[in-house]
């Protein structure tokens, strides 16, 4: 960004807009630029409380009758060649009175060697200024920048940080600004003394701030570590073999950052669950992109720009994963819903097949849907996600594991229950239902002022119908699907498939 601005200030255009909410710092990169580009040039900061005065003057003295934006402007066209920084012109740039004389003031700049930079968090553009601005997002700091700021930090800290630490570290503030960073910075080591691998929680829950001042996207945090997932080691494996997916070390090796997994599979089966946990795995924030508020009926082109907010958030903050829940539901009508919601759907699929294709920050998609017949085609083929996973039914010895985890939560001695026979007698029975198996056994013997046993769970079982036999053609339909087109999540059902072949 910094060398597209030189780059404009060369070129003397007339007008720039520079979004940003980080005003310090892009001051500075506009003076560094001003001293490079063109040392006879003066830099001047303009507010609303004290008018203009010289940027890097010991005595700044506010230059008299230069509130007002209009005299402001005025005064601008009367001055030397030079920079103008306006902050937070935006409330008052849509007044008649501002646009003409901007327009004036860029009209008399031919030639002249002069620039006005507005500066302001929030982009206000009014019509007649379209064709003559030029609009610039003022870039969150980078790695090399947040470095420093750590390493004001740790110079207060006795203890050593490695340097896988330290990536951890840098790479969860990721998407803060520099004032945020310095902060968290601080925030950690005042709550724990020192600033090592262990404090990369406390940098992340910073970010939580951006993500509520969003509010399409969910911040979740997951306690349950990937242990708590019965079964899907093949899944799990994969995961696993991408934990440093993201660091420096990887792409030195010259692997690519993985670009995200859709995982198939019958409802209650653990889908959900492997996805949030994979954040955790990874020690990557773990964003949601709720669709039904993406949808905005209010206003034409509304709910392009939700889309595209959230997705621009997510990379402000990457690396991240990005949770999609039953993206079959979100994206049905993608494909042909232009009759019923005059296109919007569709452009909202097309705008994120877009982005998914060609985004270069490392967020990775991890997507869940049940009904793959749904899903628009444009979103199976390779090179939109990494893998695609199909979640089936657990087999016997996965149905044991996920008995053993939920009765464990419950209980800490599940030695009276025979785990082998509750598998045996919950054929068919997904991870959910098992849970809420064991859950309706307690109530029952809770009711009876009782501990609750085998017997309780193996009679709340058999009174239970499993959806795969209340939905026998769709999940079959599932598996037919999925043999051929998707890699089993489930270890047995793999090496079966490696044998087969």
């Amino acid at each position: 960004m910094q060398e597209e601005l030189s780059v404009l200030l060369k070129a003397q255009y007339p007008l720039i807009y520079l979004v940003t909410s980080e005003e310090e710092r892009a001051e500075q990169a506009v003076y560094r630029i001003v001293q490079d580009v063109t040392q006879h040039q003066r830099l001047f900061v303009w507010t609303v409380t004290h008018g203009f005065r010289e940027y890097g003057v010991a005595q700044q003295k506010t230059h008299h009758n230069t509130i007002s934006p209009e005299a402001a402007i005025e005064w601008v066209v009367r001055q030397e060649p030079g920079i103008f920084i306006f902050k937070d012109l935006h409330p008052f740039i849509t007044s008649p009175a501002v646009t003409r004389w901007l327009r004036e003031a860029i009209a008399s700049f031919k030639g002249t060697e002069k620039a006005i930079v507005l500066m302001s968090p929030y982009q206000e553009t009014p019509i007649e200024l379209e064709k003559d601005v030029v609009v610039l997002d003022f870039a969150l700091p980078d790695l090399v920048t947040l470095d420093g700021v750590l390493g004001q930090q740790l110079g207060k800290s006795r203890h050593a940080l490695g340097e896988d630490s330290r990536e951890k570290l840098l790479k969860a503030a990721l998407g803060l600004t520099k004032d945020e960073a310095e902060k968290v910075y601080r925030k950690a080591y005042v709550k724990a003394g020192q600033l090592t691998e262990g404090e990369v929680e406390i940098v992340l829950s910073e970010k939580k701030q951006l993500i509520r001042r969003n509010g399409i996207l969910d911040y979740i945090e997951e306690d349950e570590t990937i242990r708590a997932v019965g079964g899907l080691e093949e899944l799990k494996k994969w995961l696993t073999q991408r934990s440093d997916a993201f660091t420096e070390r990887a792409r030195e090796y010259g692997l690519p950052q993985p670009k995200g997994m859709l995982i198939l599979g019958v409802p209650g089966c653990g889908k959900s669950l492997i996805a949030k946990t994979t954040s955790r795995l990874w020690g990557l924030p773990l964003l949601r992109l709720d669709m039904g508020r993406v949808y905005d009926g209010s206003m034409v082109g509304r709910s392009e720009a939700n889309l595209r907010n959230a997705l621009k958030t997510a990379e402000s903050i990457s690396p991240a994963v990005l949770f999609i829940d039953e993206l079959d539901k979100a994206f049905a009508g993608g494909a042909g819903s232009g009759d019923s919601d005059g296109g919007t759907s569709s452009r909202i699929f097309g705008s994120f097949l877009t982005w998914m294709q060609e985004k270069t920050s490392p967020v990775f998609v991890m997507a869940t849907a049940n009904r793959v017949d749904r899903l628009p085609g444009e979103f199976l083929r390779k090179g939109r996600f990494d893998e695609i996973f199909f979640v089936d039914l657990p087999s016997s010895e996965e149905r044991e594991a996920i008995f053993r985890i939920h009765l464990h939560k419950r209980r800490k001695d599940t030695s009276r229950f025979d785990l082998g026979e509750l598998a045996r007698t919950s054929d068919g029975f997904s991870g959910a239902e098992i849970e809420q198996g064991i859950v309706a056994a307690m109530y029952e013997a809770f009711a009876q002022e009782r501990e609750f046993n085998q017997l309780d769970i193996i009679a709340a079982i058999k009174s239970t119908l499993p959806l795969s036999r209340t939905m026998v053609e769709q999940v079959t339909a599932l598996r037919d699907w999925a043999r051929q087109r998707a890699r089993p999540a489930s270890a047995s059902v793999a090496e079966y498939q490696r044998l087969e072949f």
